[in-house]
C-alpha cells in the first residue's frame, strides 16, 4: 500500500539527489538506501553535506534534482496535509535541543500532543511523563525550564519530545555532541534500548566515532557529494577510498579502533548490532 512500510523494507531511499547552494556542489547523483529497523548513520568530513542531507530528509530544505522517499512517500511536489501526515510519522532529535525555552520539559514534551492529538491536560502530562521517564529523566525535572538543564539532560529532554507521537522513524543530528564521556554513554544505551525495545528505525548523523563503532548498523560516509562507501563500521575501516582511510586512519580514528579491538569478547557480544547486512 502507498506510503506504508513493510518489515525489512526501505524506510528511507534516495536516488540520484543533487543539491546546490550557488556555485558549490553539495550532492552530486547521490544514492542512499536506509532498511527497516536498523540504526543508520551518515558521517563524513566537513562539508560533505551530511546536516543538508538531513535537512532533505524532514522536509527543511528542497534538493535541486532527484528523489527522496519516506516512509513509502514521495517528497517531491508534497502538499501540505501529506507534509503534515508524515511529520506526524516520524520524530527529530535536534542537535542543540531545540526546546522553547518559555516552557517547562514537561510543557515542551507534551507540545506535539496538544497540537495534535484530541487529548485533554491530564492525558498529555501522563504522557508526557511517560517519555520523560522513558529517556531516564526524573519527574521533578518536567516542572524545569530548559535552561536549567545540564547538556545531558536536554539531549533526554529532546528525545522525549521526539518520541511522544510513538513515531516510526527517529531522526538524531549529532545525539552525543557536546556531552561528557559519561553522558555520552548513557544516551549511547538508550538509543540501542529503543532500537531493540521500540523496532524503530533509527537515522542519526554523527562524529562521535565510539557511538559510531557500538550502535551502527551501516554507515554511509559522504564525500565529493556522493555516498563514498557504505557498510558497517568494521567493513567501511578497511575500504581503499581516500576519503574514508583519512578518517579512520587518522589518530582519532585509529584510537577508536583500538579501543573496539581492545574490547572483551563479552563486550563484543553486547555491542554486536542485532540487525545484520545482508
Amino acid at each position: 500500500m502507498p506510503g506504508t512500510a513493510t518489515a525489512n523494507s526501505a524506510v528511507i531511499e534516495i536516488s540520484k539527489l543533487s543539491t546546490r547552494f550557488g556555485e558549490h556542489v553539495v550532492h552530486a547523483g547521490l544514492d542512499l538506501e536506509v532498511r527497516q529497523g536498523e540504526i543508520f548513520a551518515v558521517i563524513g568530513g566537513s562539508g560533505s553535506g551530511k546536516s543538508t542531507l538531513l535537512r532533505e530528509m524532514i522536509l527543511l530544505h528542497r534538493p535541486d534534482a532527484g528523489s527522496i522517499r519516506v516512509l513509502g512517500v514521495d517528497l517531491r511536489d508534497i502538499d501540505d496535509p501529506a507534509a503534515l501526515a508524515l511529520r506526524l510519522r516520524w520524530g527529530v532529535m535536534f542537535q542543540h535541543g531545540g526546546l522553547f525555552g518559555s516552557l517547562t520539559v514537561m510543557e515542551n514534551v507534551g507540545l506535539p500532543l496538544r497540537e495534535h492529538r484530541h487529548l485533554d491536560d491530564a492525558a498529555v502530562d501522563a504522557l508526557a511523563a511517560q517519555k520523560l521517564a522513558l529517556t531516564g529523566l526524573d519527574p521533578e525535572v518536567g516542572e524545569q525550564y530548559p535552561s536549567e538543564l545540564s547538556g545531558g539532560m536536554m539531549k533526554r529532554a529532546s528525545l522525549a519530545r521526539a518520541l511522544v507521537l510513538d513515531p516510526e522513524l527517529l531522526f538524531l543530528d549529532e545525539p552525543t555532541a557536546g556531552l561528557d564521556p559519561e553522558s555520552a554513554g548513557e544516551v549511547d544505551q538508550l538509543v540501542r534500548k529503543l532500537r531493540d525495545q521500540g523496532g524503530l528505525t533509527i537515522v542519526m548523523v554523527t562524529h562521535d566515532l565510539d557511538l559510531l563503532w557500538q550502535l551502527a548498523d551501516r554507515v554511509a560516509f559522504l564525500a565529493d557529494g556522493k555516498v563514498a562507501g557504505i557498510g558497517s563500521m568494521a567493513e567501511l575501516a578497511l575500504m581503499d577510498e581516500p576519503a574514508i582511510r583519512k578518517f579512520f586512519h587518522g589518530p582519532r580514528g585509529r584510537a577508536a579502533q583500538e579501543q573496539q579491538q581492545s574490547a572483551s569478547p563479552q563486550s563484543e557480544n553486547l555491542r554486536s548490532p542485532a540487525w545484520k547486512p545482508k
